[in-house]
């Protein structure tokens, strides 16, 4: 997420700062986009986002240009062909998903807007609000099904094995945790339930039905869910961000209505044909006109410049304070080892299929840059007439803690700034000035794009768009924080604790104990680490302890992840890790380290000079500690500027607490890169050192 985010605001700062005045379009024709895909192919940028690409344009009723670039297997020295290249094209499945429940409205067969267990009688679904989950709630992502996204177990090599889209569902099937149509979170499991839905009121297996109705008929004779026979023969090699070679893999359903298509680029070329001609192509129909136009239509907008999406398909990412236009509608997807992105401009008659074989954010480099050159209207920045601001009030409504619906790692702070702006902070991006336009709707002052708001009138709680993190979806304002019975406004840890309160992880129980002062054991120390990293639900699968005594401890699965998957636990060299023994703040600091050296050198951190004790092991852990604000009020400082950070005491509950809350809002890696330019340059300045001959 980090890298995509960096990677994505450096792109649109580009363009921000390159295309910001309005520029004339280039026609587009064969001519003019080949040449504008030659350059960008060959930048430097794009060269390090993707080892092989195609790239397939339809305009007017005709594919202008079909185009290979790169390998699609790099040490075969195998070239991309875009008629005969396989890829995954993930979440563009839903497209088709989408296409294929329209279909079956068509035929009568289906009403969008009748419940869900209409057409699935035997799911067992928890729904604990008096409004159903509908057809069309699905297709646009407002079902309020609590997230559940593939498990990594999901992913595996055994071809054989099958698992049915009914037994995953039945296993897999998450509550209603949000009144449906109320908030906007990207949503698979969403999508997979329709493809379940296309099966039962056809009568036909997912796949079978897709090929029967929209393959065959459009003549994608290089399209299917299965992966085998010649469309494994063909699949392009996926590259992870290390270039390296994957393990051709699949996945558990088998057959993934919300991700698991697989095509090539002259396929997708006829599909797009056929869309945009109202739903036929050569005789053939798979669509009426009516149904097409339906498609087009957004359904959810948190504000008019920020459309949310449409049945099957969803907004472009933001252009510099121009939002997303809603005369563009994508369909983005993402899958190890492949990305893609199918866009239409109805208006326009113009559709782009676009995949490669790496996940990365090639995509949103190429959307601006050809938005910007080809069609720059839909690029040009909102000429506001002037709203009148919001009281102070309203703004106060927005200020508090959000957590991404979809992705609840990703936590922001929103605060009131005296000017009538806002603030907000992440651990990505850091803090940066939100101006308002409109109601509801501000100016992130780091990139010129939006953020919006809206109220929820049943919870009274804000839900937020942001165009970094996960612009495909909202984040929800945490609860207002009851507080507990012996931690007082005035504590100074009350602002963290209450920050955790509000966030959903300590119960929201005004009249409860906290026991502020209280030391941590380090199992429970494990465990919030990683509850505060999304990580909640883990289980031990069997495998050989890691410690002789955490057995039985019922916090061992979280140990024996630390220990396994992040290498944050290393024992006491006894083969043991005294799971229930307090922790001091010296370790919390050494468990922390032991995961981010691997991303930082110690070396960064070297400027610190400590006091008070600590033991040698810990030195450089404490050290990072103290320089990336990774601690609370109880961090001392003597006359000399040393840093006492009281390692061997133990650590108490509000100083956690405190930690937990850095670590989710502090900008680590910004500071850690300042750091190192700065080093960089006073290196620079050195004067060099004379040897002697």
């Amino acid at each position: 997420m980090l890298i995509s985010a960096l990677v994505l605001s450096t792109a649109v700062q580009a363009f921000a700062d390159e295309g910001s005045s309005q520029q004339p379009s280039i026609p587009l024709n064969e001519e003019t986009l080949a040449a504008f895909l030659d350059e960008f192919f060959a930048s430097e940028v794009a060269k390090q986002l993707h080892v092989g690409a195609a790239v397939t344009v339809v305009k007017d009723g005709e594919v202008i240009l079909s185009r290979g670039y790169g390998y699609a297997d790099a040490e075969a020295g195998e070239p991309v062909d875009p008629a005969q290249t396989v890829f995954r094209v993930a979440s563009v499945s839903k497209t088709f998903t989408a296409l294929a429940i329209m279909q079956l409205v068509e035929q009568g067969k289906i009403d969008l807007d009748a419940d869900i267990l209409t057409y699935l009688p035997d799911l067992e679904l928890v729904n604990p609000f008096d409004t159903p989950v509908t057809v069309a709630n699905l297709l646009t992502h407002q079902s309020g099904l609590n997230v559940r996204d593939p498990f990594a177990t999901d992913m595996h090599t055994d071809t054989e094995l099958y698992v049915s889209i009914e037994d995953y569902v039945r296993q897999h099937l998450p509550p209603v945790v949000r009144e449906p149509g109320t908030a906007y979170m990207y949503d698979n499991f969403g999508y997979l339930l329709l493809g379940l839905i296309v099966q039962h009121v056809s009568g036909m297996p997912y796949e079978d039905y897709i090929q029967e109705h929209v393959f065959n008929p459009l003549g994608m004779d290089s399209s299917g869910y299965l992966l085998q026979g010649e469309l494994l023969e063909r699949l392009v090699t996926g590259y992870d961000a290390a270039f390296q070679p994957l393990e051709p893999y699949v996945y558990t359903p088998t057959i993934m209505p919300h991700g698991g298509m697989l095509s090539t680029a002259e396929d997708m070329g006829k599909f797009m044909l056929a869309y945009l001609n109202g739903g036929v192509l050569e005789s053939e129909r798979i669509l009426s006109e009516e149904s097409v136009k339906e498609m087009n239509i957004y359904r959810s907008k948190i504000h008019p410049v920020l459309p949310n999406t449409t049945y099957g398909f969803e907004a472009a990412v933001q252009l510099p304070l121009a939002g997303s236009s809603d005369a563009v509608i994508i369909k983005a997807g993402d899958l190890p080892g492949n990305s893609s992105m199918l866009l239409f401009i109805p208006e326009q008659n113009v559709g782009v299929f676009l995949t490669y074989n790496m996940m990365s954010v090639l995509r949103d480099q190429f959307y601006p840059q050809f938005i910007s050159t080809f069609f720059p209207q839909y690029a040009a920045p909102v000429e506001w007439a002037g709203a009148e601001p919001q009281s102070a009030e309203q703004l106060a409504k927005l200020a508090g803690y959000y957590r991404d619906l979809r992705l609840n790692v990703l936590i922001s702070k929103v605060d009131v700034a005296g000017d009538g702006s806002l603030m907000i902070s992440d651990a990505f991006l850091g803090p940066r000035v939100l101006t308002q336009v409109d109601d509801y709707l501000f100016a992130d002052q780091l990139a010129n794009r939006y953020t919006a708001f809206t109220i929820d009138e049943a919870t009274g709680r804000a839900y937020m768009k942001e165009p970094y993190l996960n612009p495909f979806g909202y984040a929800q304002q945490g609860v207002a924080p009851a507080g507990f019975a012996d931690v007082g406004l005035d504590n100074v840890y009350a602002p963290y604790i209450y920050a955790m309160q509000s966030l959903g992880f300590y119960d929201n129980d005004g009249a409860s104990l906290f026991g502020p002062e209280e030391a941590v054991t380090r199992a429970e120390l494990v465990y919030w680490l990683l509850a505060i990293s999304g990580l909640t639900d883990i289980q031990l699968t069997g495998e050989e302890l890691a410690f002789s005594d955490i057995e039985g401890h019922p916090l061992a699965a979280y140990i024996q992840f630390a220990h396994d998957q992040l290498g944050m636990v290393k024992g006491d060299g006894t083969g043991r890790f005294h799971p229930d023994r307090l922790a001091t703040r010296q370790e919390a600091a050494a468990m922390i380290w032991n995961v981010y050296q691997l991303q930082y050198p110690a070396d960064v951190f070297t400027g610190v000079e400590l006091a008070g004790e600590t033991d040698v092991w810990a030195v450089d852990a404490v050290k990072m500690m103290a320089i990336l604000g990774l601690y609370g009020p109880e961090l001392t400082m003597t006359e000399t500027g040393a840093v006492d950070f009281h390692s061997k005491q133990p650590l108490t509950r509000q100083e956690a607490a405190a930690l937990y809350h850095q670590l989710m809002l502090q900008p680590v890696d910004l500071i850690v890169a300042q750091l190192m330019q700065q080093q960089q340059a006073a290196a620079a300045d050195m004067p060099a050192v004379e040897t002697a001959e």
